[in-house]
C-alpha cells in the first residue's frame, strides 16, 4: 500500500490531482474535513484547545472559527501554540486510516503537510503548482471573487520554491483545458508510483 501526500497553493490544481489518485485506486483524506471532523469527536483535542485559548467552543460545541482565528492568525507565537496541538492530533488520526486503509493506497491531501510532519508519513510528497496569472484566473472562477482579493489570497501562500526544496516532487500545472489537466496528471502518478515500485 503506497502513500502520497498531496499540498500546494490554492487554485494550482489540487482536486484534480486528487480525483486522478481516487481513480487509481487510492483512499483519499481531505485533512481539512478530518481537523474539523475531530474538532467534534476528539474529547482530548478539545480540551487542549480549551486550556490552551479560553472558551473557543460555542454553547452547541461547535468551534467558534471567527474568535479563533481572530487570535492566532495575528500573533505568531499564538499560531504556534495552536499548531503545535493540532498537528499532532491530525498525524496520529493519519496514520491510524493508513492502518486502516484496505485500497490500493492513500493520497494525504493536506495544506501542512510538510510543516506537520505528516510528509514523513508519506512515500513521496507531491506539491501541485501552476503559474500566478493561471491560478488568479481560477480562483475568480471557483470562489467568485474580485481580482484584488484573489490576488490577495496568492500573495498570502508560499512560493512555489518553497514546495520545492520541501517536497520530493513538484507537478506543475500550466494546462488550462482540464481534460488535458487530468490526462498529463495520469501520466504523472503512473511515472510516481512506478518508481515506487520499482524502488521497493
Amino acid at each position: 500500500m503506497t502513500v502520497i501526500g498531496l499540498t500546494g497553493p490554492t487554485g494550482a490544481g489540487k482536486t484534480t490531482a486528487l480525483e486522478v489518485l481516487a481513480g487509481f485506486g487510492f483512499e483519499i483524506v481531505d485533512c481539512d474535513a478530518l481537523y474539523y471532523y475531530l474538532l467534534r469527536t476528539d474529547g482530548e483535542l478539545r480540551q487542549k484547545l480549551a486550556n490552551a485559548f479560553g472558551p473557543v467552543f460555542l454553547p452547541d460545541g461547535e468551534l467558534n472559527r471567527r474568535a479563533l482565528a481572530g487570535r492566532v492568525f495575528s500573533d505568531k507565537k499564538e499560531l504556534d501554540k495552536l499548531n503545535a496541538i493540532v498537528f499532532p492530533a491530525m498525524s496520529t488520526a493519519v496514520e491510524q486510516k493508513i492502518r486502516k486503509c484496505s485500497q490500493k493506497g492513500l493520497a494525504i491531501d493536506a495544506v501542512n503537510l510538510i510543516e506537520s510532519g505528516m510528509g514523513e508519513l508519506c512515500a513521496a510528497t507531491v506539491a501541485v503548482t501552476a503559474p500566478p496569472a493561471l491560478r488568479l484566473k481560477r480562483i475568480m472562477a471557483r470562489d467568485g471573487l474580485p481580482e484584488a482579493q484573489a490576488q490577495a489570497r496568492i500573495q498570502a501562500q508560499k512560493p512555489d520554491c518553497w514546495y520545492g526544496r520541501h517536497c520530493t516532487f513538484l507537478l506543475e500545472n500550466q494546462l488550462e483545458d482540464r481534460a488535458a489537466c487530468r490526462e498529463h496528471m495520469r501520466g504523472f502518478f503512473q511515472n510516481l508510483l512506478d518508481t515506487i515500485v520499482e524502488g521497493d
